[in-house]
């Protein structure tokens, strides 16, 4: 299902947003039929926004007939707003889910295993960690690959993995690829980036059979690392 809906973004559904007015009618009928049949969403809501479905529309309309919305950072979760006719969800499920164990048992770990003595204590994504500086990214997308491409060039010893989730809408995997495809790099650093993929959604680990499978893939990532001398450009 992943390569299906990975091929249509790639060669249909790309061809129709360039299209835009000039899509011919018949290829737009297809392109909005195939959409819904990957998504899950009617053929209907695809049409009225214009090929162009948000994460945040995603995840409102999905199961809207159902009165639920789901997760952003894992879209296994679902969860229940207060309204079921807006365009966005009101809050994401999968946060509502884990943010908290995960704040009490970091915090218990930093203080009773660690030993750190800090008044201020660790918080997951509130209003002390927000807002994030955009400024160096004005009337532009939001690209830190640039920064990422030069720290792989200036060190050829440098090496990255991805851990991506099928069911994560905040960083989804595709997403991730692309990134990797438009870096730029000179063909012999190309192998030090790697991904891994994974049943789960942002937080993987949270998915018991996700979690085995990381552990795994971050050991062999690293054995590589360290094993491997860095690649020439010969």
């Amino acid at each position: 299902m992943v390569a299906e809906a990975e091929a249509f973004a790639r060669e249909p559904y790309m061809q129709a947003l360039l299209a835009g007015d000039s899509l011919d009618k018949e290829q737009r009928k297809m392109v909005i039929s195939r959409m819904a049949e990957l998504t899950g969403l009617s053929a209907d809501y695809v049409d009225r926004a214009n090929l162009r479905v948000s994460m945040g529309r995603f995840g409102k309309e999905l199961l809207r007939s159902r009165r639920q919305v789901i997760g952003r950072f894992d879209s296994r979760y679902t969860g229940i707003d207060s309204d079921h006719v807006g365009e966005s969800a009101g809050h994401d499920p999968s946060a509502s889910a884990l943010f908290g164990p995960f704040t009490s048992a970091m915090n218990q770990y930093l203080r009773g295993d660690l030993g750190v003595e800090e008044d201020r204590v660790y918080e997951v994504l509130t209003s002390k960690v927000h807002p994030w500086n955009y400024s160096q990214f004005a009337n532009r997308f939001v690209d830190a690959s640039s920064t990422l491409r030069k720290a792989m060039t200036d060190n050829p010893y440098l090496r990255v993995f991805a851990a991506c989730g099928y069911y994560d809408l905040a960083t989804p995997s595709f997403a991730m690829e692309f990134t990797r495809d438009h870096l730029g790099l000179p063909e012999h650093l190309r192998g030090n980036f790697q991904m891994g993929f994974y049943h789960a959604g942002h937080m993987m680990y949270v998915h018991e059979p996700s979690l085995r499978k990381l552990r795994k893939d971050l050991v062999e990532f690293y054995q590589t690392t360290l094993a491997e001398e860095a690649p020439s450009a010969n």
